[in-house]
């Protein structure tokens, strides 16, 4: 489940919940956005706890220089 997903179930769930008030047979709408909103910020704990700790390395490579005897460094970020 992707974050705006988990946006999206939990606002259709909060309209259920507080909004609507319409009585159907067999279901009971409140229940379901209750659920339905359990289930968007399930969503968006999980997005975070999986995406938000990404990985930074970090490169330094020595090469050959304009001047002999001195060595260039070049470094590289990169965000996985």
């Amino acid at each position: 489940m992707r974050l705006g997903t988990a946006i999206v179930l939990l606002a259709l769930g909060a309209v259920l919940t507080f909004a609507l008030r319409v009585d159907v047979s067999g279901i009971d709408l409140q229940v379901v956005g209750w659920i339905l909103m359990a289930a968007g910020a399930l969503g968006i704990v999980l997005e975070v706890a999986v995406w938000g700790p990404r990985r930074r390395v970090t490169r330094t490579e020595a090469y050959g220089a304009h001047v002999p005897g001195a060595p260039v460094r070049r470094t590289t970020d990169e965000t996985y």
